[in-house]
């Protein structure tokens, strides 16, 4: 073979996506065709030939590949390839994985060298790596530096209000997401929740927790019947995630943004329609940016500071995920 060698960032984002929370076939094949594509000079191959490869053949190339890389920035590979295993375990005890799939997690990538390369300020997952690598209890090592993986609960919601807060609110009643090994994913809306809900429920093995707003009843009845033992859906009581939160941080949240604009009806709660509608509206006469919820988000979580500031429903969704964290 003649290679081009992967550089050494090159190597660290490579293994980054190899050790992603994501189906190990889609992210295997595509870092080793990745890697083929760019790094094999002899023989070359086109991406329809690797498409219809063989998975042994294609994960000999890649692993060869990337370790004459990792020879070429440090002078040798080590022989240990415990981690790699250590990783097969991992991934079969998280998904549904079939044989082939295995093929391409039976490799001999020398992790033990990458991990060398790999800098202290690093992605969640390769921290992990590398405490997998030499902890004798992960799991306490996690809790210690909150790295999220191992992965233990999925929870599934519609956007990015969510994603940003939810896990906030957690930490305020003492239920760390990353510690606990939860990861949320927002599914970009209630309909991909349904399509992604249907994605994961047959790839993985670990629960997933369903939140949706209130208008979600018929998605809800979409995933029902599909509906694993292990996992559960909520339905937000109180309409959309953004009229869960607590009146008075939306109204400080606002009041920091509108800096000395002449300020808000005093109860923005009971404005006619929901919460975003509202804020949608104020954003709009005061004349400011348009209202986006991610960004809005990020403004409320710099004023979270107590457990007080969780309505009862958000504490009652806390505590559904944490039970069943503990059922795990």
């Amino acid at each position: 073979m003649k290679i081009k060698p992967l550089t050494k960032e090159q190597l660290i984002i490579s293994t980054n996506r190899l050790t992603r929370f994501k189906n190990p076939e889609t992210k295997y094949l595509r870092v080793f065709k990745d890697v083929i594509l760019h790094n094999l000079i002899f023989p070359r191959f086109n991406k329809h030939e690797l498409d219809n490869m063989d998975y042994a053949e294609l994960r000999e190339y890649a692993q060869d590949i990337i370790n004459f890389s990792v020879k070429k920035i440090l002078g040798s590979n080590d022989e240990d390839k415990s981690l790699n295993k250590k990783l097969q375990i991992y991934e079969n005890s998280i998904f549904n994985i079939d044989k082939n799939t295995n093929t391409l997690l039976e490799n001999n990538i020398d992790y033990q060298s990458i991990l060398k390369i790999i800098p202290q300020d690093c992605a969640p997952n390769l921290q992990w790596l590398k405490y997998l690598n030499t902890s004798q209890n992960i799991i306490q090592a996690r809790k210690n530096l909150a790295f999220k993986f191992p992965i233990e609960l999925v929870v599934l919601a519609e956007g990015a209000t969510e994603e940003t807060l939810l896990p906030e609110f957690g930490k305020l009643s003492g239920f760390d997401f990353d510690k606990e090994g939860v990861i949320l994913i927002a599914a970009g809306g209630k309909n991909q929740v349904v399509r992604k809900y249907y994605e994961l429920s047959s790839d993985l093995k670990v629960p997933i927790f369903v939140l949706l707003d209130n208008d979600g009843t018929e998605n809800a009845k979409e995933i029902e019947p599909r509906l694993r033992p292990i996992d559960k859906i909520h339905l937000i009581q109180s309409g959309e995630f953004e009229d869960l939160l607590p009146e008075n941080i939306v109204k400080l949240t606002l009041e920091k943004e509108l800096s000395n604009i002449s300020l808000l009806d005093e109860n923005i709660h009971a404005q006619k329609g929901h919460r975003v509608e509202y804020l949608e509206d104020i954003f709009k006469t005061r004349g400011l940016h348009s209202f986006k919820k991610a960004e809005f988000a990020k403004m409320v979580k710099e004023n979270l500071s107590s457990e007080n500031d969780l309505t009862p429903e958000l504490s009652f969704i806390i505590k559904e995920v944490k039970k069943m964290k503990s059922d795990c």
